[in-house]
């Protein structure tokens, strides 16, 4: 009888377990500055400030520049992802279930990661340089791009490794129903062929969904992208996403669990836009 249950039971699943989809781009922590191997609960991401040329006179001292540094607090704070999987329920299903938790942790702690990179760059705790661009009546218009483009020139910031950070709505009810971002008389995406963006108008765009942990800044209907440059935002990892399987023997179980130990912090301001959009 034990048998033919065990078989009713192994009948009821799959050996490919199907995952509830979750959006795990894996791809803002390339788009800002990382320190990892970090030691204690703070690391201080240095800012030298801006110099200016003098003239030389003929025979005299040189003038110092006096350029000086400012230090920026990240906190590191601690998070961890566990499930357990029980050795009975084991038996009666034949995928790997360890394994697929061990997967589903990693991504959870991914997650989090990007959205500690979010929170720093959309809270409040520095001052922004930058005003908010409105977010008005429209969505993410090409206006508004522009408008995030020039705020980031008119700061000096560097034409290379700027990002644009928006959600699913600005990216296909917006800019994929923009001629200029699909057509190939403006640019050479691949927005037709692949219903995305890479690159346009300088900026290598990322596409965040709706996320448990949060995702992007959403009051109401306004959404809240982000416009940047790489080195305007620090994140500092003590633990970086350590991922373990461990027999717990009081819970008769396997724990699979990833830990991380991080915080984000802004660096410079003046490398940071929000920009606004009406979301549907």
């Amino acid at each position: 009888m034990a048998r033919q249950v065990s078989a009713i039971a192994e009948s009821m699943f799959d050996a490919e377990i199907k995952h509830v989809f979750a959006d795990v781009t894996k791809g803002l922590r390339e788009t800002v500055r990382v320190k990892t191997g970090v030691v204690g609960a703070t690391y201080n991401f240095p800012l030298m400030g801006k110099g200016m040329a003098h003239e030389r006179v003929k025979y005299t001292d040189v003038t110092p520049m006096n350029v000086g540094y400012t230090q920026n607090p990240c906190v590191l704070q601690d998070w961890v992802a566990a499930e357990y999987s029980d050795i009975f329920d084991a038996v009666t299903v034949k995928a790997d279930e360890i394994k697929e938790l061990a997967v589903e942790v990693g991504n959870a702690i991914t997650r989090r990661l990007e959205q500690i990179i979010i929170d720093a760059q959309t809270g409040s705790g520095y001052t922004k340089a930058n005003a908010d661009i409105a977010v008005g009546t429209e969505g993410l218009t090409l206006a508004k791009v522009r408008k995030a483009k020039k705020a980031l020139d008119k700061n000096g910031v560097p034409n290379t490794e700027r990002y644009f950070v928006c959600g699913a709505a600005q990216l296909n009810d917006d800019l994929l129903g923009s001629t200029e971002v699909t057509s190939s008389d403006y640019n050479s995406v691949k927005a037709l062929v692949n219903g995305e963006l890479n690159t346009f108008l300088g900026f290598k765009w990322k596409m965040v969904g709706d996320r448990d942990e949060g995702g992007l800044p959403l009051s109401g209907t306004t959404r809240t992208c982000i416009a940047y440059h790489k080195a305007s935002t620090g994140l500092a990892i003590g633990i970086d996403n350590k991922t373990s399987i461990d027999w717990v023997a009081e819970k008769v179980s396997w724990l699979a669990s990833a830990q991380l130990k991080a915080g984000a912090v802004v660096i410079d301001p003046k490398g940071i836009v929000l920009v606004l959009a009406k979301e549907a």
